[in-house]
């Protein structure tokens, strides 16, 4: 009969107990990793006396010792018992069919199905999957300095944050099929369960290692059950499994984990809670060890070393690319049209083509994961549109993120952070945001975020705490944002960023519109505007617009900031005022601004003012003054270097008297065609002429435009006005844009700003005395 202990040999003790020191552990450490309710087993194992076999054994793998080498006389029935347990090849492959077999049903109908956010029926996950890829190196694991981070655009950070900075990407497929263990990482939302339900599909259909069995874990389910039991063992767990497909023989289960015959996914290492967690980790490191043969793959939300597997690789999931983008918004309108195919097909077409606009550039760095592109194909295919109002969107993908994605999944959280409620995790954010946007902080080190919500600990308990428990809390509360919403992620060792820039903008808006009474609100009001030349924070402008009940503050407030930009400076003063007497030349249909902005932008930039946003559209009078103004520049500007250009002017200005209305303008451009020789009768007195006559005709031509069209001012700006005049500009094209991005302002202060666009200070005073 095979003994049913072990014991260690002298030089196997003194073997454990090198082992067991580069471990750094306490035997309660030891006894948790083995799974063993005390450490009085651990305490025999290293005393030398006889310990029960399988506990033996473990204990040496846990150890990575070869228990055969540090036993004493290991009977030869018990070795020769592990060799007859091996089965043949032939009786191994047979098993693994007539597994797969009696499994079959149950592992479709157990990962063949999704059940998306907000839809009311389950999608079959080939109908919605697409293949994602693997980066094989964590960013959250890069060494950079922080001030390799702190000057990037904000384009640049969307590419930071997408992963394509020189990280390799690879096939999911071909990362396990590279790794025997494998750890999958990602923010939540970005599709880990579903890549593990797709692998355990393909799996099971034959397309995908046909000689192994799939077992499919959701880990929190897991641990629920063995806390009930008190016994966490993933063997006994699997038996339970297979009982449901008609296995009842335990042995079946063995002889296939010890051939290494079995696909084992893990999905939802984080999700876990932490009193259960420890176990769970242990149970896992224990199983994969002991049955090393296998092939493994776990899912975790974060790099978190408390959550490490060892002799598990660490990868992470890629964002989507616009191939794949593409082809999931396909996939997602035909499985939901309710007509056809084609329908589906034209609808995903619309969608591709409409999120591509430049106007939505900001959806764009937001539908990089399975997540929020459902959410987007979901409101796009109930509005036939991108919503009018971002923050619309963003609240919902908040809601998502801070709440119900967890809570769709049955996922409890137990730290620090779980005791905040919806309303102050929206608080903390928003403070985190806009301290660091303030700053022009895209990135942040680990210790100045956890400054932040320490602050913020402190005043929501507003009970005075020991500095060591207070950075204990927000060191907590910080990895359970990273783990469990996936806002602010570790973007390189102990350096943190808001996971996309559109979430960073929104809670920094929302921090202005969220000041507790009227005069924080016009405070906080009066601190945005200050930033109003500033490109930045264009973006929080047009947010803070639209989440506000009333915008006419604000838009009252930048419209002083911007007329404030230009009033002390005379020389800009007296060119708006000719802009503005120009603009009273135009009788028709455009408003004064439009036509100030065109002249302001025709004497700055000759040839471009027509394209400028804020002259939007141009009647007779100002396509007729940029004519003009164009053949100056052609005339005067070119013409003086090469006399063929002459010409050129000559067939200009006989196009613009088909567009002059004016009589006596008719007749001077007239008398100024007609001197000008014809080039065909007679090349030698054409060029005479310009060498002779050219320079006066051309002043001739200045001067009669100037007359009649009041153009062609000579202007010249320094370049710090030229600086300060784009600036004034731009920031007049942002009022506008607030105005028109359906903020909440009264029609009359509307009526006001646009009628008083781009005037100098004498005559706004003036309105105000009417």
């Amino acid at each position: 009969m095979v003994k049913r202990s072990l014991q260690a040999s002298l030089i196997g003790i003194e073997e454990a107990k090198r082992a067991f020191a580069r471990k750094g552990w306490t035997q309660d450490n030891l006894a948790a990793e083995v799974n063993l309710k005390t450490r009085q087993p651990i305490w025999r194992f290293f005393s030398g006396r006889p310990v029960e076999r399988h506990t033996f054994i473990e204990i040496s793998l846990v150890l990575e010792l070869n228990w055969r080498e540090i036993a004493i006389n290991p009977s030869a029935e018990l070795l020769e018992l592990e060799e007859y347990t091996q089965p043949s090849v032939v009786d191994i492959d047979t098993l693994v069919q007539q597994v797969r077999s009696q499994r079959f049903d149950k592992i479709q109908d157990q990962c063949g199905i999704l059940q998306l956010l907000d839809i009311s029926h389950p999608v079959a996950i080939d109908d919605i999957y697409i293949d994602v890829n693997i980066l094989e190196e964590i960013e959250s694991l890069q060494w950079l300095d922080i001030s390799e981070l702190q000057n990037l655009s904000p384009e640049e950070f969307d590419r930071f944050g997408l992963g394509k900075v020189d990280l390799k990407q690879i096939p999911g497929i071909r990362a396990v099929e590279t790794y025997p263990k494998l750890r999958v990482l990602g923010k939540p939302g970005v599709g880990k369960t579903t890549f593990l339900q797709h692998l355990a599909i393909q799996c099971n259909q034959g397309a995908f290692v046909v000689n192994q069995v799939p077992i499919f874990i959701t880990l929190i389910n897991f641990a629920q059950e063995s806390k009930v039991t008190n016994e966490f063992s993933l063997l006994k767990y699997i038996h339970q499994e297979f009982l449901t497909s008609g296995i009842s023989d335990q042995s079946v289960i063995e002889t296939l984990l010890n051939a290494g015959r079995v696909l084992l996914l893990l999905d939802g290492i984080d999700e876990v809670l932490n009193q259960q967690s420890n176990p769970v980790l242990s149970e896992i490191r224990r199983f994969s060890d002991k049955y090393h043969k296998n092939q493994f793959v776990a899912t975790c939300r974060t790099a978190d070393q408390r959550l490490r597997l060892r002799g598990f690789t660490d990868v992470e999931i890629a964002p989507f690319s616009s191939e794949k983008i593409r082809a999931f918004a396909e996939k997602w309108f035909v499985a939901f049209s309710k007509t056809n195919t084609q329908d589906g097909q034209a609808q995903s077409v619309e969608f591709i083509q409409k999120l591509d606009l430049p106007e939505n550039w900001q959806f764009r760095q937001l539908v990089i994961t399975p997540l929020f592109l459902h959410l987007a194909c979901w409101v796009f295919h109930g509005q036939k549109k991108f919503p009018t109002k971002r923050t619309d969107f963003y609240k919902q993908g908040l809601d998502l993120l801070l709440g119900k994605w967890d809570e769709a999944r049955g996922i409890e959280r137990d730290d620090v952070y779980r005791g905040f409620l919806l309303p102050q995790k929206l608080k903390l954010l928003s403070h985190i945001a806009a301290a660091t946007f303030e700053k022009s902080q895209y990135f942040f080190e680990q210790r100045t975020v956890e400054q932040y919500i320490s602050d913020y600990i402190q005043n929501l308990t507003n009970v005075p705490m020991d500095a060591e428990e207070l950075q204990i809390k927000s060191e907590a509360a910080l990895k359970a944002i990273e783990a469990q919403h996936g806002l602010l992620a570790e973007r390189a060792r102990g350096i943190f960023s808001f996971s996309y820039l559109a979430f960073h903008e929104y809670f920094t808006a929302r921090k202005i519109v969220a000041s507790h009474n009227l005069q924080a609100l016009e405070q906080a009001l009066e601190g945005l505007v200050s930033h109003i030349t500033e490109p930045h924070w264009r973006e929080i402008f047009l947010l803070t617009a639209t989440m506000l009940r009333s915008a006419d503050s604000l838009v009252q407030l930048m419209k002083q900031q911007i007329d404030a930009l230009v009033a002390q400076d005379p020389y800009l003063q007296e060119f708006l005022t000719w802009a503005s007497q120009k603009s009273r030349t135009i009788p028709t249909q455009p408003k004064d601004a439009t036509v100030r902005a065109f002249h302001l932008a025709l004497s700055r930039t000759p040839h471009v003012a027509p394209h400028f946003a804020l002259a939007a559209s141009l009647d007779q009078g100002m396509f007729l003054d940029a004519a003009l103004d164009n053949l100056l520049v052609e005339c005067a500007v070119y013409g003086s270097q090469d006399f063929a250009h002459i010409y050129a002017c000559g067939d200009a200005l006989s196009v613009i008297l088909g567009i002059v209305l004016d009589v006596g303008l008719y007749k001077s451009l007239q008398q100024l065609s007609d001197q000008i020789p014809n080039y065909y009768q007679s090349q030698e007195r054409f060029e005479l002429w310009w060498q002779t006559n050219y320079s006066a005709w051309a002043k001739q031509l200045s001067i009669t435009i100037i007359n009649y069209r009041n153009i062609n001012h000579q202007w010249h700006f320094s370049p710090e006005q030229q600086q300060v005049l784009q600036r004034y500009y731009d920031a007049n094209q942002l009022l506008l844009d607030c105005l028109h991005s359906n903020c909440e302002v009264t029609p009359a202060i509307i009526q006001e700003i646009e009628a008083t666009l781009l005037l100098p200070i004498k005559e706004l005073e003036d309105r105000e005395w009417q």
